[in-house]
């Protein structure tokens, strides 16, 4: 009679634990820097309409200005 054979659950080393938190963390520096990347490419482009937008309002009339001297 052949007995079953037997697998053992062998936790991991504390090398292991080691790399695992490394991984962590460079996968959650690259979102960070990512996600800053997102936020400076938005910016650049708010702060490009809003100069626009600035550039048009210099160019209306403003009629207060008649009433200063």
């Amino acid at each position: 009679m052949k007995l079953p054979e037997t697998r053992y659950f062998v936790p991991p080393s504390h090398e292991s634990f080691g790399l695992i938190r490394f991984s962590q963390r460079f996968y959650q520096e690259v979102s960070y820097r990512e996600e800053h990347q997102r936020y400076c490419q938005w910016y650049a482009e708010v702060a490009a309409q809003h100069r626009a937008e600035l550039r048009k309002m210099e160019r209306d009339i403003n009629p207060l200005r008649w009433f200063r001297r």
